[in-house]
């Protein structure tokens, strides 16, 4: 579907003429509509683009004071300024999977968001499955795996992460194979009083919205896991209750200056 610049819906467009195509086809693939060519950011009357550019996928706001894109790189940035000095096996998420001397267990990163924190856990050598219930953020996560498994620096980790665009709940209940650890970072309701966030995850969050199933997500993760589940919260938050088990708590945790990760050890990893 065609759209006019005044359209208020997050629209597919292209940034040159050579881009149309794949455009049209990402828009019609996700049910949006579609604006053709727009090369002019800060005069598009369209608040947010799917944009396609010569750099990859992006979500992108537009206007004269728009913040960066949103976009999915495991090539550069500080992806990979992590992936080269982020502390290896010694880094806390490390610690909260179970990773330890040789053991590598399998992980389902249910809330796969832009995918940093799977490549980390590839990184170090784990098979994981990436889980995001957004279209939307599926279409990013796919063109920075489509441009990731051309680097000869990252491919072989690149092929240790296995993308799935599906309901984490579901999958969950109908997965053939239950990974070891199951990995679960709920978006959480934005706080005034909470530390200063970039704009442009602010736009991640508009179209992601919060994860308000988040407790049935847990209660899945716990029947499916085969050893443990690890959560993912803002230090100060409280732990995420689960419906019908109002007592349940992580079996400990372990915090860093923001955030910390609740373990719910259910046996040991093999």
């Amino acid at each position: 579907m065609m759209t006019d610049m005044n359209e208020n819906t997050l629209t597919v467009a292209a940034a040159q003429g050579g881009l149309q195509s794949n455009a049209q086809q990402l828009a019609s693939s996700l049910g949006l509509p579609y604006a053709k060519v727009i090369s002019d950011l800060k005069h598009c009357k369209i608040p947010v683009l799917l944009y396609l550019t010569d750099r990859g996928l992006q979500l992108q706001q537009t206007g004269k004071k728009a913040p960066g894109p949103v976009t999915v790189d495991f090539v550069s940035g500080s992806v990979a300024h992590r992936r080269i000095f982020g502390g290896g096996s010694g880094q806390m998420i490390a610690k909260a999977v179970g990773i330890k001397g040789s053991l590598r267990p399998s992980i389902a990163d249910v809330t796969a968001g832009l995918g940093k924190d799977s490549f980390v856990l590839a990184t170090l050598g784990c098979e994981v499955q990436l889980i995001e219930r957004s279209p939307i953020i599926h279409s990013l996560l796919a063109d920075g795996f489509s441009r990731a498994e051309l680097n000869f620096e990252i491919m072989d980790i690149i092929a240790r992460m296995h993308l799935h665009c599906s309901d984490s709940i579901e999958w969950l209940r109908q997965c053939v194979e239950a990974p070891q650890v199951v990995y679960v970072d709920p978006m959480f309701p934005h706080s005034a009083k909470s530390a200063a966030v970039k704009k442009e995850m602010l736009l991640f969050r508009d179209v992601v919205g919060e994860d308000l199933d988040a407790g049935e997500l847990l209660a899945a993760a716990l029947e499916t896991a085969q050893a443990r589940v690890v959560v993912k919260r803002p230090r100060k938050a409280p732990i995420i209750n689960v419906p019908g088990l109002s007592q349940l708590k992580p079996s400990y945790a372990l915090e860093g200056k923001s955030s910390r990760y609740d373990i719910y050890a259910l046996k040991k990893i093999d």
